[in-house]
């Protein structure tokens, strides 16, 4: 139900910080308590002036709250505001009295704290590196390498790295263009004859996931094999089957297809194996000696187990037969050999100027041409700007492993975060966690993120924007309460967004806006989003008329359902349903008949199929246009 070799959705994260707060233990005395009462107070008002939540901190000092307080790692909510360039909320707490000679704490202390918070000694953890200028200013290991054997992660950690892979394929694809063996512009039917419309996809169109072909982990049944070994010819011939999501140059949609083919032109341009070609071509003259191809068979030494965290706990993630991700995802790495990697790319080691220009240019199609190109997919990467800021970035995930690579190019600042969890806690994502580092180090020399105006419009114009819009890995819900309108995407909170217009709406605890757009008759059809330099393009779902079923009702449904590789349960709390896939989040079901459901978080219906009993016999999962069909443990 999602592409675990890239959760592109964490492209669009909401990167507000989360500083949630443990339980007071009974046994602690009550100057324990005290201060960690005061902790809390304190994080709260950090959060709040972090996401220039005014009104919030305005509430915390009308009830009495000190404006100086005071996080353990010496922070206030002026030094907040300050580094994540809150003006208006800094100006707001300075003219309340707040002390501006309060010191800021070193960003490496602010680092080191803000991942104590997101990770437990005794849970899956991270390491993490930042390194600016050429040089290392931090890196660290939190929580555990291999829960059941107490082995702690450090800097040295092998993590597997998921879609940062693609970069890695993207370049050798270059490298191969300079060497005068091949073309971006060449079309697949070159190295793939009977490949379907092969004649209209060029590589360039593969690199920046504009070609059309439909992603293989999105097809149904996909992790009822992903444990066992597949032969890479088996899998695009596999691939050469699916109908194109789209015409080539259409739009844009991430595709692991793309890369895996990809790697494999790899191969047969080069002669060798694709691993072979990476380690002399990239790894080598860099000095990535911790960096290569996962073989489950022959793990490297120093390898992270991957976890999935679910209902308060963690335990082993499905593993992955990395022949399943090739040159889309089968990668591990380090955060040392990741810096390394991006200080080569970006000191010309690895690609001449015109290659690393062609690989950092957007990909334009027919539904993006009108956007800015400033921001988009270009070769394995993605473009955008982060206050203001350059930013190249990719993240990477599979069942067990979440990582992000972020590179600021104008500012030499790199931030490497690799976890051995996923999915896990929302406190804990390396996307979220990279931008704070950022802010962190160098807040004060970016600019102040955007902060729109907002204005008064008429009930109707928010009536209109309800609904629920397709981001094709989650749905953006949108809904009402009087003169107020919130919006929920995925599995995050969810958050109040502002009127700009009638059809422009923006968020205040992030930098993100969306435009509603309308028909000839004036019904809004589709989003527009925003966030962090990115553009999602959303048709509006249907409407659904949602029915209460009562407890009787929905009895039958609950239980274990075979969906290939794990379980999907159906559980019922308080009133509410709820579909949980082995190692993914849980999700909660809407009800629009006694057989008809749908997925709040992300696009999908179910429908309950009976036997001639009456009893539930499977659930059929309908998609994207595509339907999977789960039998009933018995």
């Amino acid at each position: 139900m999602k592409k675990y070799l890239c959760p592109a959705i964490s492209s669009l994260m909401f990167c507000a910080a989360v500083m949630a707060q443990p339980p007071v233990p009974l046994a602690e005395s009550a100057a324990d308590q005290t201060a960690k009462q005061s902790e809390a107070v304190a994080a709260k008002l950090v959060s709040a002036a972090g996401a220039g939540d005014i009104e919030t901190l305005s509430k915390m000092l009308d009830h009495g709250v000190n404006i100086n307080s005071r996080t353990s790692e010496g922070l206030t909510a002026l030094l907040a505001a300050r580094i994540r360039g809150q003006k208006e909320t800094y100006d707001f707490l300075a003219q309340k009295g707040a002390d501006a000679q309060i010191p800021l704490p070193a960003p490496e202390v602010l680092v080191d704290a803000l991942f104590k918070r997101s990770f437990s000694k005794d849970g899956a953890g991270a390491a993490v590196l930042v390194a600016r200028d050429g040089k290392i200013l931090f890196e660290k290991g939190y929580g555990l390498a291999d829960i059941e054997h107490g082995i702690a992660v450090t800097p040295a950690t092998k993590f597997r790295i998921g879609s940062i892979t693609k970069q890695f394929t993207a370049a050798s694809i270059l490298r191969l263009q300079e060497a005068g063996k091949l073309k971006v512009s060449d079309p697949l039917s070159k190295y793939y004859p009977d490949f379907p419309r092969g004649g209209e996809v060029t590589l360039e169109r593969m690199l920046n996931h504009t070609s059309g072909i439909h992603s293989y982990t999105e097809r149904p049944g996909f992790y009822a094999g992903v444990t066992k070994p597949v032969a890479p010819a088996a899998l695009v011939a596999e691939i050469e089957k699916y109908p194109f999501d789209f015409n080539p140059g259409e739009k844009w949609a991430y595709s692991n297809s793309n890369f895996f083919i990809l790697g494999e032109i790899v191969a047969k341009v080069s002669g060798e194996s694709y691993e072979a070609y990476l380690q002399q071509t990239l790894f080598a003259p860099l000095g990535m000696t911790a960096t290569g191809i996962y073989h489950n068979d022959s793990p490297p030494v120093g390898a992270a187990v991957g976890y999935s965290f679910a209902n308060g706990a963690f335990r082993k993630a499905i593993d992955w037969d990395m022949s399943w991700a090739g040159g889309a995802g089968s990668l591990y790495s380090t955060v040392e050999d990741l810096y390394r990697w991006y200080e080569g790319v970006f000191g010309q080691k690895v690609l001449n100027p015109e290659s690393l220009a062609a690989a950092l240019t957007p990909g334009v199609t027919e539904e993006n041409k009108n956007d800015s190109r400033d921001s988009g997919y270009g070769y394995g990467l993605h473009i955008t700007r982060f206050r203001g800021a350059r930013e190249i970035s990719h993240g990477g995930g599979l069942h067990g492993f979440l990582t992000n690579v972020l590179r600021l190019p104008d500012k030499k600042l790199t931030v490497v975060v690799l976890t051995n969890s996923f999915p896990q806690k929302p406190s804990s994502l390396p996307a979220a966690l990279s931008y704070l580092i950022v802010e962190d180090y160098i807040g004060a020399e970016l600019g102040a993120p955007p902060r729109p105006a907002s204005t008064a419009v008429p009930a109707s114009a928010l009536a209109a924007i309800v609904g629920r819009y397709d981001y094709r890995q989650a749905i953006l819900d949108v809904t009402q309460e009087g003169d107020h309108v919130y919006a929920r995407l995925g599995g995050q909170p969810r958050f109040e967004i502002f009127p700009k217009s009638e059809t422009e709406f923006f968020w205040k605890v992030v930098d993100a806006q969306v435009t509603f757009n309308k028909d000839a008759s004036g019904k809004v059809v589709s989003a527009t989003h925003h966030s962090n330099g990115g553009t999602i393009h959303a048709a509006r779902l249907a409407d659904v008329v949602e029915v209460k079923l009562d407890d009787a009702s929905t009895e039958p449904l609950l239980g274990t359902y075979d969906v290939g590789a794990g379980d999907g349960t159906i559980t019922r709390e308080a009133g509410r349903l709820y579909l949980q896939v082995t190692g993914q989040p849980k999700f909660e079901l809407g009800a629009t008949s006694e057989t008809e459901f749908f997925i709040r978080q992300i696009p999908g219906e179910l429908t309950v199929v009976k036997d001639a009993n009456g009893n539930v016999k499977s659930l059929i999962l309908h998609r994207h246009g595509r339907t999977l069909e789960w039998p009933k443990a018995k």
